[in-house]
């Protein structure tokens, strides 16, 4: 089924006013998840609705949260998510850290007692809209193991690290630190397909192409696979993120993060409040003139894309122009949705009493 992204726009708004949120909220909301269907990160666009829908049934989502500052400096804050969305509440953060960037050069904001944000581009994206460089983080569902072991401790935990350029789009280094993105994998199983081996390891540390194997006892793998291939590096940047994350603001982190699926009851022996995230902003004049910073980005883009290569047929691709492409496409021709995620999305609709997709 291909969807007109002002149709599916519509859909999920009204799917988010369905569980009670507000409209404001309800409209950032699908913002957020539309991005990443028309960057074409489909595991964590519209695909991920009826997760969202389920942990609202749960209660585990609140879909009135107060979103509220509980301890601040003049560059840094700590904010409470109240349970909210994450595609709401982080948003909600990364304006306090552009407001305090503003007037003392960055702004930090660490986050608690949150659920899923969506992409992390999307929020990083909100500082280069003000000519600064975006930070964004967030730790999840406990699904990566760390080098040499067996035991799901980490989640995926992406990075986004935006960037200002002149006259080219934002560089925007958007990545999980896991082999994959959990949503790959349930893409897979969609699709039924396999998947690449270092993805997934079985319950005794083999490799595994099933994409269903983490309902077995099977585990993610870190960036990199395996210690030959630098899984240490991709264990220690998932590190980094959980830290900042949830260890800095009061969240749950490693293995006491609650599951993204609602069928899986969160640990009963927490050691925070929900998931947490990590945003900053960073004024780019705090370091030179912009005009400069960004003349010198546009001339790195260039070099780089400039670089020879293996095969005459391939070009270096700097980070974030795939999505780019995919955004200019889907915009113009609409978004692809498999069959079984649009008979998810009808099904929620009929559940809900929200005009299905057509």
């Amino acid at each position: 089924m291909i969807v007109s992204e002002s149709i599916l726009r519509a859909f999920t708004q009204n799917i988010f006013l369905a569980m009670g949120c507000s409209q404001e909220h309800a409209v950032l909301a699908a913002d957020v998840l539309l991005l990443s269907d028309l960057r074409g990160i489909d595991s964590h666009g519209v695909a991920r609705l009826t997760g969202y829908v389920r942990l609202w049934e749960k209660q585990r989502i609140n879909a009135t949260p107060n979103i509220k500052i509980v301890h601040e400096t003049p560059t840094t804050a700590t904010v409470d998510g109240d349970g909210g969305l994450g595609l709401v509440v982080a948003p909600f953060a990364m304006q306090i850290a552009i407001k305090k960037a503003e007037k003392y050069g960055s702004g930090w904001v660490s986050v608690r007692n949150s659920n899923h944000f969506g992409i992390a581009g999307y929020h990083g994206l909100m500082a280069v809209e003000k000519d600064m460089i975006g930070f964004a983080m967030t730790n999840a569902s406990p699904l990566v193991a760390p080098t040499f072991s067996n035991e799901r401790l980490l989640g995926t935990n992406p990075m986004c690290y935006a960037f200002p350029a002149g006259k080219y789009p934002p560089v925007i280094v958007d990545m999980a630190t896991s082999a994959a993105a959990n949503g790959k994998l349930e893409i897979a199983q969609r699709l039924g397909k396999q998947v690449p081996e270092g993805w997934i390891q079985d319950e005794q540390g083999n490799y595994t192409t099933d994409p269903h194997a983490l309902k077995t006892s099977g585990s993610l793998l870190p960036l990199g696979s395996d210690r030959e291939h630098g899984s240490h590096k991709g264990f220690g940047l998932s590190a980094t993120v959980d830290i900042l994350s949830a260890v800095l603001s009061g969240a749950n982190y490693g293995p006491w993060v609650p599951p993204f699926v609602a069928f899986l009851d969160p640990p009963n022996d927490p050691v925070g409040k929900g998931i947490g995230h990590f945003l900053g902003a960073m004024r780019v004049d705090g370091f030179r003139p912009v005009d400069e910073f960004k003349s010198h980005l546009d001339n790195w883009i260039e070099r780089f894309k400039s670089a020879s290569t293996i095969n005459p047929d391939q070009k270096v691709i700097i980070p974030g122009e795939p999505e780019l492409e995919a955004h200019a496409d889907r915009l113009k021709n609409g978004i692809p949705l498999v069959d079984a995620v649009a008979n998810d999305l009808n099904d929620l609709a009929k559940k809900l009493g929200v005009e299905a997709l057509k």
